[in-house]
């Protein structure tokens, strides 16, 4: 199979997309379908239903060479860890991990339009890039189904959500500076704007499970003697300061938010600046600005 279009989202990375659909409302995409293999006339009608089921592929998983490999020889791991367990493993079949035998995804997500060959979307848990090979529409009287069981665990929304999220003094003033950047290529009409997608994606803890285990009292120091046993535990959304404090970082939107988060649950957003690493073509700003006429 070959994919049907690519996911344009606000998320540049995996860290900080949700872990599941429509938690964060204003999460945006656009889906841009191939044109040559999918015809603008194949979307005709869509625009009539609320939802739509998209089929995917985790593009980015760490593991993808080795799935390819002869089961003997791919290491697949039978069980994976469990955010909402902290860190207890289950069956990968018992979760909606993305390291499976098939690196396939699926997901729900709020249809806002149909133009040409691209569907724009909110409550996204995409990240940017993403491969799509379907999509299909939901359908609430057989899709939703009335009396179905989960485990006790699943409920414990608790689990992964924060006390309280905060902005810094300083955070405004920065967001403002970024904005006169990006304005124009934002999936988002203002700086408010933004700021509410920033307090919806971080009111759920995104932290990997061994960053949320770490103990707040006894943070990497980086370049002190005492990095060496901890350097493996830093990945690229977290970084340490001189002073001790852990930052933690959330691309969205091609803007990195630097955050702290306390023993409490506490979130505290510091600043943002442009990100180095997200860069925007024509294309995608083009996109960007049909999703602006939408918003009008």
């Amino acid at each position: 199979m070959a994919p049907i279009g690519i996911v344009q989202s606000c998320f540049s990375t995996r860290n900080g997309t949700p872990r599941q659909p429509l938690l964060v409302p204003l999460a945006r995409a656009c889906l841009v379908f191939d044109s040559t293999r999918v015809p603008p006339a194949s979307l005709e009608g869509l625009e009539e239903y609320s939802h739509c089921w998209i089929i995917y592929v985790f593009h980015l998983n760490t593991d993808l060479e080795k799935l390819w490999k002869h089961p003997s020889k791919s290491k697949f791991k039978a069980k994976v860890r469990v955010p909402r367990l902290k860190g207890g493993r289950l069956g990968v079949f018992a979760t909606r991990s993305p390291h499976r035998p098939c690196p396939i995804g699926l997901t729900v997500a709020k249809v806002e339009a149909v133009q040409g060959n691209m569907l724009l979307l909110s409550g996204v848990d995409l990240v940017d890039g993403t491969p799509v090979l379907d999509i299909k529409p939901y359908l609430p009287y057989c899709d939703s189904i009335e009396g179905a069981v989960v485990p006790n665990w699943v409920m414990l929304d608790s689990m992964l959500s924060v006390a309280s999220v905060g902005f810094s003094n300083d955070f405004s003033s920065s967001l403002l500076d970024c904005w006169k950047s990006v304005e124009k290529k934002s999936l988002y009409s203002s700086p408010d704007e933004l700021k509410s997608l920033v307090k919806q994606a971080l009111s759920w803890d995104i932290r990997s499970v061994s960053q949320r285990n770490r103990p707040h009292n006894n943070l990497l120091k980086i370049g002190s003697g005492d990095a060496s046993d901890n350097a493996s535990d830093l990945d690229d959304s977290q970084d340490g300061e001189a002073s001790g404090e852990l930052i933690y970082h959330l691309i969205l939107d091609g803007m990195d938010f630097s955050y702290k988060i306390d023993g409490n649950g506490n979130v505290m957003v510091k600043e943002v600046h442009i990100s180095s690493a997200i860069s925007f073509g024509n294309e995608k700003r083009c996109n960007f600005l049909m999703w602006k006429d939408k918003l009008k």
